[in-house]
Formats: C-alpha cells, sequence, structure tokens
C-alpha cells in the first residue's frame, strides 16, 4: 500500500472508533453533542480542556464516562481552600526496613494517572494550582529535586464553577492558556432533562464499555497531526488570532476598544490541531473555516480579558469573538 493509502486507512479505522466512542457517551451524557465534541477534540489534540458550567450539569460524570470509553486511567482531585501541592503531586516518606536501614520513598500522588479530573479547580490557593503548571504542559512533576514522567497519554479535564465565586482564586492567565479548549455548559432542553430524569433515577445505570485504550488513543493523536490543513485555513486562523490582539497593526477595531489582553501563539497552535481533530471525529478528512468558526469560542475565551471600560457598558467575550467571526471569516458564527 502506497503511504496515501495507509493514511486512509488509519483515517477510516479512527473514525469508525470515534463514532462508536461518541454513541458510548451519548448513552450516559444526554443533549450535550457540542460539549461532547469539543471535549473528545481537545484529548484527540493531546490538550486539556477547562469545563465552565453551573452544578448538576454532569460535568464529573461526563469526566468518568470519556475515562471508561477511551481506556483511561482516571483520577479525581477536589480541590479546596487548604489543599496543598502534595496532596496532588505526592511526598517522600521515611521508611525502616527490617534491617533496621532508613531510607525515602516517594508515594504517587494522584496526578499519576492518564486521565486527571481536577474538580472545582479555582477553589484551590495559587500555591497548589501552580502545581499542575509543569505537569500539564511538560507532563512530568518535580518533587524532592527530581523529575518524575507522568504516565502517557496525559489529560487534564478541570471543572470551574462560574457562580459560586467568593472563596475562589481566578485562574493565573499562564495557566489558563494551557488549557487547550474552554468548554462551557449550560442547561439542557426540556426533553432532554425530561430523558436525564428518567434515565438516571432508575436502579441501575447505564452500561458502557472500553471504545479506546491508551495505545490507540496516541495513535489517533498523531493521526491528528498528520492531517492535511489547506492554505485558506491556516490563513483565516491567523487572521482570527491576530484581530484578536489589541494595539497591534492587525487589531480588529472592537478589540482594540474593549480588550485589555489577548490571545497568544497558543491559540493558533489550538485552533491548527482542533480543526483537524473536528473534521475527523464529523468524519470528514480535511478541516474548513466552518471549523475554525465553531471553535473560535472554546480556543479564545479563556485566553482573552475585556477592559473595565467594555465591561461597564455590558459587552462580552462571547458576543466580542461572535462579531470578530463574522468579520474575519465573512461567514456567520458558529452556534
Amino acid at each position: 500500500m502506497s503511504g496515501t493509502d495507509d493514511l486512509m486507512g488509519e483515517i477510516d479505522e479512527t473514525g469508525k472508533r470515534l463514532v462508536a466512542a461518541r454513541e458510548m457517551i451519548a448513552r450516559r451524557i444526554v443533549g450535550q453533542a457540542d460539549v461532547v465534541e469539543q471535549t473528545l477534540t481537545a484529548i484527540l489534540c493531546g490538550g486539556h480542556a477547562l469545563l465552565v458550567g453551573a452544578p448538576g450539569l454532569a460535568k464529573t460524570r461526563l469526566v468518568e464516562t470519556l475515562g471508561t470509553v477511551l481506556g483511561l486511567g482516571a483520577n479525581r482531585i477536589q480541590f479546596t481552600p487548604d489543599l496543598m501541592p502534595a496532596d496532588i503531586l505526592g511526598a517522600e516518606v521515611l521508611e525502616t526496613g527490617a534491617d533496621g536501614t532508613r531510607e525515602f520513598r516517594f508515594i504517587d500522588g494522584p496526578i499519576f494517572c492518564q486521565l486527571l479530573m481536577a474538580d472545582e479547580i479555582n477553589r484551590a490557593s495559587p500555591r497548589t494550582q501552580s502545581a499542575l503548571l509543569q505537569a500539564m504542559q511538560e507532563k512530568e512533576v518535580s518533587v524532592a529535586g527530581q523529575r518524575r514522567g507522568l504516565p502517557e497519554p496525559f489529560h487534564v479535564l478541570a471543572t470551574q464553577n462560574p457562580i459560586e465565586q467568593e472563596g475562589t482564586y481566578p485562574l493565573p492567565e499562564a495557566q489558563l492558556d494551557r488549557f487547550l479548549l474552554q468548554v462551557d455548559l449550560s442547561y439542557p432542553s426540556r426533553d432532554n432533562e425530561r430523558e436525564i430524569v428518567l434515565s438516571t433515577t432508575g436502579v441501575s445505570d447505564t452500561e458502557i464499555e472500553s471504545v479506546f485504550d491508551a495505545q490507540s488513543l496516541m495513535a489517533a493523536q498523531q493521526l491528528i497531526r498528520r492531517l492535511p490543513v489547506g492554505e485558506a485555513v491556516v490563513e483565516r486562523i491567523l487572521d482570527l488570532v491576530r484581530a484578536a490582539r489589541p494595539d497591534t497593526e492587525e487589531a480588529h477595531p472592537l478589540v482594540n476598544s474593549s480588550v485589555s489582553w489577548g490571545p497568544g501563539p497558543r491559540a493558533a497552535q489550538a485552533l491548527m490541531l482542533a480543526v483537524r481533530a473536528r473534521a475527523l471525529i464529523q468524519g470528514r478528512l480535511v478541516p474548513d473555516t466552518g471549523d475554525v468558526a465553531a471553535l473560535a469560542h472554546p480556543v479564545l475565551v479563556h485566553r482573552m480579558a475585556l477592559g473595565f471600560a467594555a465591561r461597564a457598558e455590558g459587552r462580552t467575550l462571547g458576543g466580542l469573538i461572535e462579531t470578530l467571526v463574522g468579520d474575519v471569516l465573512k461567514t456567520e458564527a458558529a452556534a
């Protein structure tokens, strides 16, 4: 087989697995198709996602379901104000052997897993939040002067409650930038909520099975990087990201008057990977500008900040990004 035939065969096999994975996830997560697609997109890109939504919108259930369907070893950490870095990373303890000798032994913390759920991440202090920075970027941690690699693949799915802000610590810009996507969860429709009520208040829960394992998932992540991207899509990605940066030559006029800081190069990198993943999830070989429009909000919203005057006027980042998509990409913003 030629290289192209090999690639097409891998794409076809991975596409079938992704269809099966989405169907499996849909058995337990009702009415959140876009949320599931965006979260899968982040994982297929090898990145992390920040899940933002009110309590009770199945954020925890989604992460648990993904761990099972993707065949990943998952751990959960409930972030609280008194959580310490050692509670996440682990610590060395002094042990005495049978012969009386003493030596230090490292006990792994919950971060040593393949899929980490950081629940209500903004409730921990900045010191504890910073314990995740190296892990999210370099896939390793430093404890007692030694670097320790994390299992592969390693993904963080963090949840954040946008309503209860008392006693929380806003995530620093450096950490927000390490999340490939911000996935916003909204309330379900009436029909979906009816299905949720009926399916979750019975005697037994819906059974799900693994579709991927760690090796096949990593193969899919490498496949994403081999998918072709047209020059027109690359240019639209650059146009959008550069238009979102205030006080630059290519800045959109509304950005200059509203935004205090904009996205860096990681936003363009995230879009390049995410449009490929979205195309593959939807059964397409090549991404288009519609993928850029659909992913503009989850890629940009946590990488920008409105100025005080814009907030006082009632402007929102969601509305601003929708305007950018319409003006820069010359298309209607994706819902």
